[in-house]
């Protein structure tokens, strides 16, 4: 598929619908040490781990994803069933989900790659970046049934993202040190040249001129090679947002696509009206990124419009506001402010992750406590 015909619908609702796609670590039941099983990870490939679950490009990991969803009950619900699903599977094996964008003991020596033509590909043009991958995401797909409409709202919603990032930090520890970040995943993903947040495009024609000129250089084979923070699908007619580490608590995760939904849903219209997009200099913006990614909830956030540091959970509560009206037009203010200060009240997965290991001074802990969390047995 050229990158001129990605599929969009005719039609549709900006926003109507929404699915989550979220990747695991699959650890052993005892020691929770990386669990690399050839019969696991044929099974994924194969497709036999049930419609939600399917292989990752580690073989110590699965990715699971729901069905497409209209309301934020069915998110959860979905969110519940994926993980039951991908737990079943791991457990049929002897193995355990650990719902975190790092294991916290994990090292890439224990794991493979998955032998996957896509993958083998990424091999041979990334070489040992794709099998140092040993990180988990979570991506959320917003319907946006019209190309012009998803690059307008990418362009507008890239302020936003350093926050969205630092709500859902779940990435502390890696290869058994405390990184000093709440989302280490970002530093780690960023040694790749086609992460991170997008430039603004203006078009849709100028950012298919931009995958085209990708696609000559080499870098990529289409757009679903793109990592960026958010970017259109190749595959639905979605607006994608991968921003996010994995929420190790489902609650986070129906927050963070409550938000980048109701967001979507905000910046079209602004698009609509012919609101201008916010002046972001990259240089800033990156910056912006990298204190979501240190600090999380946990310090001031840049805002990459104003230059201004803002306390985290102010930014977090600036944005429900901005949002307050969609979110109280379609139903769902209540169950996002709610979500929202639970979150902020108890922190983020890397805070508390923290918590487990001051308290214990064992990361064998924190590896119990998110495979509890993480199936809804531990809050």
């Amino acid at each position: 598929m050229s990158a001129g015909t990605l599929p969009r619908a005719a039609g549709g609702v900006t926003g109507a619908t929404l699915g989550v796609e979220e990747e695991f670590h699959v650890a052993r039941a005892g020691d929770l040490r990386l669990h690399d099983d050839p019969v696991l990870n044929r099974a994924a490939l194969a497709g036999r781990l049930g419609e939600r679950v399917s292989a990752e490009i580690a073989t110590t990991q699965l990715e699971t994803a729901t069905a497409v969803c209209t309301t934020l009950d069915e998110v959860r619900a979905e969110l519940l069933a994926a993980r039951a699903q991908a737990s079943a599977a791991a457990a049929s094996a002897g193995a355990v989900l650990l719902a975190a964008s790092t294991h916290p003991l994990g090292c890439w020596h224990e794991q493979r790659l998955t032998s996957r033509p896509r993958y083998l590909e990424l091999l041979e043009k990334w070489g040992l970046l794709a099998l140092q991958q040993v990180i988990c995401g979570c991506h959320v797909h917003v319907g946006v049934p019209d190309l012009e409409v998803a690059v307008a709202v990418m362009d507008r919603v890239r302020p936003h993202l350093p926050l969205l990032l630092a709500l859902t930090g779940s990435s502390a520890f890696h290869e058994g040190s405390d990184t000093g970040y709440d989302s280490y995943r970002t530093q780690w993903f960023a040694r790749w040249p086609i992460t991170g947040p997008p430039e603004e495009m203006g078009s849709a024609e100028q950012y298919l001129t931009v995958v085209q000129a990708l696609r000559t250089a080499g870098v990529v084979e289409d757009s679903s090679n793109l990592y960026w923070d958010v970017r259109p699908s190749l595959k639905y007619p979605t607006l994608e947002f991968r921003v996010a580490d994995v929420c190790t608590d489902v609650d986070d995760a129906v927050l963070h696509a409550a938000l980048v939904r109701s967001l979507t849903r905000v910046l079209a219209g602004r698009a609509r009206a012919g609101w201008p997009v916010p002046p972001v200099r990259p240089e800033v913006l990156r910056a912006a990124r990298w204190r979501a990614a240190r600090f999380g909830l946990g310090g001031d956030l840049l805002d990459p419009v104003t230059l201004d540091l803002v306390p985290a959970p102010e930014a977090a509560r600036r944005l429900l506001a901005e949002l307050e009206g969609d979110l109280r037009e379609h139903g769902e203010h209540g169950t996002v402010r709610d979500l929202l200060e639970s979150l902020l009240a108890r922190g983020t997965s890397a805070t508390r992750q923290r918590a487990v290991l001051h308290r214990t001074g064992d990361l064998h802990r924190v590896a119990e406590w998110l495979v509890r969390c993480g199936t809804g047995e531990s809050r």
